[in-house]
């Protein structure tokens, strides 16, 4: 995996992080937008998703950028995500990662966005804007 460039697009949603109680159902708003991720554990029900659905009563960290590994990714590959976050790591940006079957995405606070990109950049990997 060392060494390796990967092709990243960061996407045009501006998303919420959003933590409901364990018990709660999914709320209808969570599944609205074009891309959401809803995972439930043994201590929490998480929701990530456009922030403009996320009602104002609903404890949730706002403002996130979303940076897509293009895929698809082989299971069998291995270090990816933690190469990235390594970059970003040592830029002190904070993520909040979500892997799929197909690829890993990468969110960042918006405000990080423009830093995030430069080190993934300076790093040798390709990020391009997805258009709006």
């Amino acid at each position: 995996m060392s060494g390796r460039s990967f092709e990243l697009e960061v996407l045009n949603e501006r998303l919420a992080v959003s933590r409901l109680d364990v018990g709660a159902p999914i709320p209808h708003w969570a599944t609205e937008g074009r891309f959401f991720v809803v995972s439930r554990t043994y201590e929490e029900l998480s929701i990530v998703c456009d922030q403009d659905v996320v009602p104002a009563d609903v404890r949730a960290e706002r403002d996130w950028s979303c940076i897509q590994v293009r895929g698809p990714l082989a299971f069998a590959e291995v270090g990816i995500l933690a190469a990235l976050a390594n970059i970003l790591a040592t830029a002190n940006i904070s993520i909040f990662a979500i892997s799929t079957f197909d690829t890993d995405y990468l969110l960042v606070q918006r405000r990080d966005q423009e830093r995030a990109t430069a080190s993934l950049r300076d790093a040798g990997h390709e990020v391009v804007v997805r258009p709006t």
